[in-house]
């Protein structure tokens, strides 16, 4: 079985997985096809490479890692293709494991390229892509690949569960049905806030993305970060909500800085009051109870995107609050979805992966699912 995975994990100098979340996810698929007496190959993507091999893009440093979690030793193929993939792959016997190299060492992966995809097939008797975090790419072993296995290509563990659990949120979610969006910009989110205002009851806007829309409504944010090129977006999102009868919570209060540094002076003030020289970096203590108590009334609920820069102390509280909020509102029997990069981030740091329903893998991933686009790595199995 060749299993299309997403181990682009961070690494730290010491070339030391940061974060292997993504890894664990894919336990499951690969235990499920060695229990059943496959053979697995492995193939991922890790970093963006721009010309060919290089040291620090390699799967190898994944090696020590992965053959723990499985218990087994996990055999390398220091290339994607070639004679070396080719005769390891021959030779893997029942409940083995063999990683390829990064495809990304060559450009045909990103570009798509039909002989690219057609030299990862051959040694494989049939295709399971289990790599929700690249689903969004037409690339060469995401989405082309599949048709050279026309009848014995199949989702893995990871990808179900992800498409299930979106699913739940976006078409068969109870209501009251909140969606929480941060991050820093309205720019990757716009799209995401038009396509579910006819489907949520509530939207939370906080994190940097919010000063673009306390703009909007006429209030001083100081040196806050803003997008003035959407601000007549952000005006009408406001307006087309209103029409639905959608609720839109934006910050009352905020935590405002000199600058931005975790040593910088702070204080608390009205969102739409903040002195020039001064920016917003978290919301502040009355949204973090306005936007609990609207969480933990909800059914329903989708986070992405932290309330602040939670990678500074200082500014992490509106983002643990809401956190905690989901967990209580996930123990009352809510159906919680967090998702995007950050707001992992922020759910490993508090320890609540086991707390919340589904924690998603893949960032650009969910968000255009999110947006109702094809993902072309979910198309070319279900076609």
């Amino acid at each position: 079985m060749l299993v299309r995975v997403d181990f682009n994990v961070p690494l730290n100098d010491k070339f030391e997985i940061t974060d292997d979340t993504r890894i664990r996810a894919a336990i499951p698929t690969i235990q499920k096809i060695r229990e059943e007496g496959g053979a697995v190959i492995l193939m991922s993507h890790l970093g963006r490479p721009k010309n060919g091999p290089e040291d620090k893009f390699s799967l190898k440093h994944l090696i020590a890692d992965l053959s723990k979690k499985l218990d087994t030793n996990v055999q390398f193929a220091d290339d994607c293709i070639g004679e070396q993939a080719k005769q390891k792959a021959a030779d893997l016997k029942s409940g083995e494991v063999l990683l390829l190299e990064n495809l990304r060492f060559y450009k045909e992966e990103t570009k798509g390229d039909e002989a690219f995809a057609k030299k990862l097939s051959e040694i494989a008797d049939a295709y399971v892509n289990d790599a929700f975090g690249t689903a969004h790419r037409a690339h060469a072993s995401t989405a082309i690949i599949a048709k050279f296995f026309p009848n014995d290509k199949m989702f893995g563990y990871v990808m179900a569960g992800e498409i299930e659990s979106l699913t739940k949120v976006l078409k068969d979610g109870e209501s009251p049905f909140t969606a929480i969006l941060g991050g820093a910009k309205v720019s990757g989110k716009i799209e995401i806030i038009n396509h579910l205002l006819d489907k949520v009851d509530n939207l939370i806007i906080g994190g940097g993305m919010m000063f673009t829309f306390i703009k909007a409504l006429g209030g001083k944010i100081g040196n806050s970060l803003v997008e003035d090129d959407l601000i007549e977006t952000a005006r009408e999102a406001i307006v087309k909500a209103d029409e639905l009868g959608v609720n839109i919570y934006l910050p009352v209060d905020a935590v405002i800085a000199d600058e931005f540094d975790n040593d910088a002076n702070t204080q608390i003030v009205k969102v739409s009051e903040i002195p020039d020289g001064w920016m917003g970096l978290d919301i502040g203590s009355e949204t973090e109870k306005i936007f609990a108590e609207v969480i933990e009334n909800s059914l329903t609920l989708l986070w992405n995107g932290p309330m602040g820069v939670f990678e500074m102390e200082k500014f992490a509280k509106g983002t643990k609050e809401v956190a905690m909020a989901l967990v209580r509102s996930t123990e009352k029997g809510a159906y919680t979805l967090v998702g995007g990069g950050d707001s992992v981030a922020a759910v490993n740091k508090y320890n609540i992966q086991d707390k919340v329903s589904y924690v998603s893998t893949g960032g650009g991933a969910m968000l255009e699912y999110i947006e109702g686009k094809e993902l072309p790595g979910i198309a070319a199995i279900e076609k």
